[in-house]
């Protein structure tokens, strides 16, 4: 393993989600704490083969501890995939064996991969052999008409043969026909005591419990008897919920902000130093939206954002402003 692998504390994590987890939103949730585990977007294992690299999944350094997630379900693709990656910094490799999108199932990876574990076993092998950082997965409890009771254990016995330690489960089964990925989300009931009870049956494994924690309260009501937990459209929708994850989860002995107002302020560096690069300003704020959620101002601060951040040579100028807009309400 790197030394920077000794980085990685897994006791919080904030999911990886399609258009949401980019480089800008990982460098605003790393202004709100210093020590979670952040995830990109999925990556396709071809894309990066092939593509602009850079583009795809180039970030900076002050994001760390980031990971990444990669798709796919050729060995020596993901392999190669997992090469580009270590060689620009990323701390581990992550493989998606639970996203139900129809697109992700037409490139034969995702959840319907919950179908083959002897692939997966094979991919995650292949994965470790290639690079020196950690490789985990992140799955499902099955997909349609699979008992979980039985799937899941049978395809942690399995791939654990790969030598992969870390095993983030979303406790939910994925209905590949007939739900949409947002349903996926909500309608397939969740199931925390199976993940718990995977964990006691392999106490030497590392099991990260994800899937409908709607807080950091929620998450760690529940997280006994699992690692850690991983949280995703809660950390996304209302972000200042990771400003007291470094004190609640991690016994730091304070946290990175003391308010909303001090996070903005910490985070306007990177935002000048994105938008001279030629960035647009929505594409930064719009992670920003959920900033000031249950707290007096937010639809103001909502409305100066949606308004303004899309407009020709938008600047630091409209994150003052919606600042301004919400003072007074905070005040009160």
């Amino acid at each position: 393993m790197t030394d920077s692998a000794a980085l990685l504390d897994r006791r919080f994590t904030v999911a990886p989600m399609m258009d949401w987890t980019d480089r800008h939103c990982r460098a605003f949730h790393r202004i709100l704490t210093r020590r979670a585990v952040l995830y990109t977007e999925m990556a396709v294992d071809q894309a990066l083969i092939h593509g602009d690299v850079p583009r795809l999944i180039g970030f900076d350094a002050s994001e760390h501890p980031v990971a990444i997630q990669l798709g796919g379900s050729d060995p020596e693709l993901l392999a190669r995939a997992s090469r580009i990656a270590e060689s620009y910094g990323y701390l581990e490799i992550n493989l998606n064996v639970g996203c139900p999108s129809d697109r992700v199932q037409s490139g034969k990876f995702g959840a319907c991969l919950m179908r083959e574990p002897e692939l997966v076993r094979d991919c995650l092998i292949a994965m470790r052999e290639a690079v020196s950082v950690p490789v985990t997965v992140k799955h499902r409890l099955g997909v349609d008409d699979q008992d979980p009771e039985k799937t899941l254990f049978g395809f942690v016995e399995t791939v654990r043969e790969s030598g992969v330690t870390t095993f983030i489960v979303h406790a939910r089964k994925a209905w590949l026909k007939g739900l949409s990925p947002k349903e996926n989300r909500d309608v397939p009931p969740l199931d925390y005591d199976l993940v718990r009870r995977m964990k006691a049956q392999h106490p030497d494994l590392e099991v990260l419990l994800n899937g409908g924690l709607e807080s950091l309260e929620h998450g760690m009501a529940e997280m006994h008897g699992t690692d850690g937990i991983m949280l995703g459209r809660a950390a996304y929708h209302t972000p200042w919920t990771l400003a007291e994850v470094d004190t609640r989860v991690y016994g730091a002995a304070s946290d990175p902000c003391a308010t909303p107002f001090d996070a903005v302020e910490a985070y306007r560096p990177y935002v000048e130093a994105q938008l001279e690069r030629g960035v647009k300003l929505h594409a930064i704020t719009r992670h920003m939206l959920g900033l000031f959620a249950g707290r007096p101002g937010a639809r103001k601060w909502r409305q100066v954002l949606s308004e303004r951040a899309n407009r020709p040579g938008a600047g630091w100028e409209v994150l003052e402003d919606a600042l301004d807009a919400v003072r007074p309400a905070a005040a009160e």
